[in-house]
């Protein structure tokens, strides 16, 4: 039976569209924050600069305002926060994040093809990529503005002059740069490669269309000129070039969620198609999309995991190269188009549903933990001790930084908050706590394996007293925490709350609250 010509585009209807956007929006909507790795740490950070000059966290946090790349979200909740409470701001800004994500795809999408193609559901599930897992917020909505961005650059590029272009994106640059100046440098690499395809396709030579490419995105360079001018530098921690063991961890993890064997498998779908756009005569890639997406892939290949004081950089790139790619592939034929159209919905439909399923399954384990948050006095100190997975473990209860909820809900001070110089404008007020005092020294790894932090035993010993009056273990069976001044006051299958007391002032018992996981 012959198709028709509706049926063979239902995929570029409204309401498919609209249905995409609110369907990516699904794994957000529960009743508690989302359990991405760093986003309590975000939270508590939010809270602290909220609250900047207000007692307790005054006593324990300065807020040290600068020009750094790196406060898109943190802006947002100032904004929000005489509205609505801290922690319910950014669940809304980060639950939105994803929808405006696939919205945007489905805006670059028909901007560069003239329509939406019919692997574009294939793109969606990047949304909720490694970076969104992570909880790199800032990232993340630099990523949707970076996408957003690029539509707007093409359109511009078909009806207005170079110049034009060039104006409506000083002012975009700067704010993309100011959610996260990694997004930036994905901005500028996009945006080159679009341009110099463009210039390409219309007939301008290979050293002239680069040397203009070029010459146009460098006023988008402003931003990070006037940091470098003011002083705003990151951290120079740089490492890892080349290491190809690592590169090849971050390709199977690019769907990284809970469950090890589906989500590589679903990386491989992706792989596959692919190869198969590079490889079969019915499908193609247009190039105002596969230009980008190649130095994308070359910028993945080429950048370490760590520079300039950033973690995981060729990890961040790597979803939005490959969103490009997916995007970019133009098929041949109506009977392609069609089954690449109903293989890219199954394949959104089903990461969606797993990612519900996932994310129901992290925030039923984090709740046990955050049960003695009532327990720890407010404005208190609390050393907080996590038993963390080695990135080779698949499954990562994502409890790395749980401490920052109790900031958020109880102003309490403890060791997990980022605190590097030119990343971040928080600083811990407690000299006398180092080491202990800010990430990552909360994360307890295996002091005999390669970068492995002091273990258990050694933090218990050596924490400062005066400082903590509270010890958090997190992920260690019940009693592990050993030291004849710490009376465990809250416990579970595998964690607990110890009080730091003072063994030569005698003492009632102290009664123990247990919880079980089973």
């Amino acid at each position: 039976m012959q198709e028709t010509a509706e049926f063979r585009r239902w995929w570029q209807t409204r309401w498919i569209m609209a249905g995409a956007v609110l369907a990516s929006a699904l794994p957000m909507l529960w009743p508690s924050l989302p359990p991405l790795v760093d986003l309590p740490g975000h939270l508590g950070s939010y809270r602290i600069i909220v609250e900047a000059g207000q007692q307790p966290l005054d006593r324990h946090y300065a807020v040290h305002w600068a020009l750094i790349g790196n406060l898109g979200v943190e802006l947002l909740v100032m904004l929000l926060h005489p509205l609505m409470d801290v922690e319910s701001a950014t669940h809304l800004i980060v639950g939105l994040i994803p929808p405006l994500t696939v919205a945007a795809m489905l805006w670059l999408a028909h901007e560069a093809h003239g329509r939406i193609p019919p692997a574009a559901a294939f793109a969606f599930p990047l949304a909720y990529a490694l970076p969104f897992q992570l909880g790199f917020l800032n990232y993340v909505l630099s990523g949707t503005l970076v996408i957003a961005g690029l539509a707007l650059w093409i359109r511009l590029a078909r009806n207005h002059a170079t110049w034009m272009r060039i104006a409506v994106f000083l002012p975009i640059t700067g704010v993309v740069w100011t959610c996260h100046s990694f997004g930036w440098v994905l901005l500028g690499f996009f945006v080159f490669g679009a341009e110099w395809a463009i210039r390409r396709g219309r007939g301008q030579r290979l050293v002239p269309a680069t040397l203009f490419a070029g010459l146009t995105c460098a006023p988008m360079l402003w931003p990070q000129v006037l940091a470098m001018i003011h002083g705003s530098h990151g951290a120079a921690m740089t490492g890892g070039w080349l290491d190809w063991i690592y590169k090849a961890q971050w390709l199977s993890s690019l769907l990284r969620e809970r469950w090890h064997a589906y989500d590589v498998g679903c990386a491989i779908v992706l792989g596959l198609l692919l190869w198969a756009a590079v490889r079969s005569k019915r499908l193609a890639m247009i190039p105002v999309l596969g230009v980008p997406a190649l130095i994308g892939g070359l910028a993945f290949v080429i950048l370490p995991p760590f520079f300039m004081g950033g973690a995981f950089i060729n990890a961040r790139v790597l979803p939005y190269a490959v969103m490009m790619s997916l995007l970019a592939i133009h098929a041949r034929n109506d009977v392609t188009k069609t089954r690449l159209a109903i293989g890219g919905a199954a394949f959104f439909a089903m990461r969606t549903a797993t990612t519900i399923v996932a994310f129901g399954l992290f925030i039923a384990e984090r709740r046990v933990e955050l049960a003695p948050l009532p327990l720890m006095p407010r404005g208190a100190g609390v050393l907080t001790l996590v038993n963390e997975p080695w990135e080779d473990v698949w499954l990562n209860p994502r409890l790395s930084h749980v401490a920052g909820i109790a900031i958020a809900r109880r102003r309490i001070f403890t060791n997990e908050q980022w605190a590097s110089a030119g990343q971040q404008i928080i600083e811990p007020r407690h000299p006398s706590a180092a080491p202990f005092d800010r990430d990552p020294s909360q994360l307890m790894l295996d002091a005999e394996r390669p970068g492995g932090s002091s273990d258990l035993d050694h933090a218990i010993a050596t924490f400062d007293r005066r400082t903590f009056g509270y010890v958090w273990t997190i992920g260690f069976p019940e009693g592990r925490a050993r030291a004849t001044d710490l009376v465990p006051i809250w416990q579970s299958d595998r964690s607990a709350l110890y009080r730091v007391v003072d063994r030569s002032v005698p003492r009632p018992a102290v009664p123990v609250t247990r919880q079980s996981y089973r």
